[in-house]
């Protein structure tokens, strides 16, 4: 399995100056194999793959003395990556979009570099900072606020400078199968230990036992960008003044993607180690972002970015992830199956032929429940054992907590009884 740890970095300024003179190399190198994939022959035998490609480096170094200066292992990825790039907009192109030709890289668009299998070296990682080697770099140091685990390899090592000022490093790890937590069989699941999770806006997510998590109010931070762009919008551009209101603006937009993706984090962490097995709807984002009314709040909640957390911790804690179908999740009775329409501001739902009466977000996580336990390969039978015996629904039973309760404390918390008790969910913070 591979996953990443990033962290903040702290180079000095001979370092911070030489990492951006080599970014910038790998910048001209980028649009060098740009020029040539485009302006050499079909025929020749160097162009065509990043494999093919890499044999280009040393004719490359001899004619421009300067790609020399970097890490060879480095420079074999900055070609590799051109080649991602041409494979990711094939791949667009064949799902149907209408794409272009990739362009060249100015520095505003190249802020990154990465290290592969060799030319680092991580020291002194005993205390919360660390020390990070990079060869014809040097040394940088890191804040090592959380340890790289014994067994995880370190593939790749990326330094990318923000366009707030900032220089962050990311360490790719590969762990091997065997070190990761067995997931329990899904012949022996207990009832209790599963859960339907529905996505919303109004609440986050719904859980299918009853907790209700609100939505992140982040619209402070979208009142200060809105200032800020437009007093950016009255300097001259390039200025010094531009300069700084722009590193402003690209604050407060780095504040808004880590509130989120914090209180994802968190989220998500939750999940997965507070139950066995965890169902979730496949969501179409874009089409749902399409000439919707509120494409602004669907685009904020991030849920893609939601699952594709759910689905890489559950690996590492072992848990499993489903993803299921979302049509007529809200419209379907979880009692008796009947179809019933409903608008977005009617949040009951009631059944007409059965009564059956229940918040409209959690029978739609009831029944994502059920169609990931049948997703599971569990025969109908185990299924309806397993909602009868786990999933009973009672008002009583529901609870909710608002979004800065996560963001503070890192899980859900209940009130019981009085507002001093409180019992907590055990979560372990990304």
């Amino acid at each position: 399995m591979e996953y990443t740890h990033r962290y903040r970095a702290y180079p000095n300024r001979e370092v911070a100056a030489e990492l951006t003179r080599h970014i910038n190399i790998h910048r001209q190198a980028y649009n060098y194999t740009r020029y040539e994939y485009t302006n050499l022959p079909d025929d020749t035998d160097t162009i065509g793959s990043a494999y093919k490609h890499h044999k280009r480096l040393k004719p490359w170094k001899d004619e421009f003395p300067v790609f020399g200066e970097v890490h060879s292992k480095a420079l074999q990825k900055t070609v590799t990556r051109f080649y991602d790039n041409l494979s990711n907009l094939k791949d667009k192109k064949d799902a149907g979009y209408n794409v272009g030709w990739l362009k060249w890289k100015p520095p505003r668009e190249f802020r990154s570099m990465t290290y592969s299998q060799s030319g680092f070296e991580l020291k002194n990682t005993s205390g919360q900072t660390a020390t990070l080697w990079l060869s014809k770099i040097g040394d940088m140091p890191l804040t090592y606020h959380r340890d790289i685990p014994e067994e995880a390899v370190i593939k790749e090592v990326t330094v990318k400078h923000e366009s707030t000022g900032e220089w962050y490093v990311s360490f790719a790890l590969d762990v091997d199968d065997e070190h990761l937590p067995e997931k329990p069989p899904v012949e022996t699941l207990n009832a209790e230990d599963c859960v339907g999770v529905d996505l919303g806006i109004r609440n986050y997510i719904h859980t299918s036992n009853g907790i209700s998590v609100g939505k992140l109010d982040v619209e402070a931070e979208y009142e200060r960008l809105r200032k800020a762009q437009r007093t950016l919008s009255r300097r001259e551009h390039g200025s010094e003044n531009w300069e700084t209101q722009r590193q402003r603006v690209a604050s407060i937009k780095r504040r808004l993607r880590r509130k989120t993706l914090d209180f994802q984090h968190k989220l998500t962490t939750w999940l997965v180690t507070e139950y066995d097995a965890v169902f979730v709807e496949d969501l179409d984002v874009k089409r749902m972002l399409e000439g919707s009314q509120s494409a602004k709040n669907k685009q904020d909640a991030a849920w893609r970015q939601f699952i594709q957390l759910l689905e890489y911790k559950a690996d590492l804690h072992g848990c499993h992830v489903r993803q299921v179908k979302p049509e007529n999740t809200t419209k379907m009775c979880s009692e008796c199956g009947v179809k019933t329409d409903k608008p977005l501001w009617v949040r009951e739902h009631s059944c007409p032929s059965c009564g059956f009466e229940l918040d409209r977000d959690w029978n739609a996580a009831l029944n994502v429940l059920e169609r990931g336990l049948k997703q599971l390969g569990l025969g109908q039978s185990e299924v309806q054992r397993l909602l009868e015996t786990g999933a009973t629904v009672d008002d009583d039973q529901a609870w909710s907590v608002s979004a800065s309760t996560v963001v503070e404390t890192g899980s859900p918390t209940r009130e019981q009884g009085s507002p001093d008790l409180k019992e907590a969910a055990t979560v372990a913070a990304e």
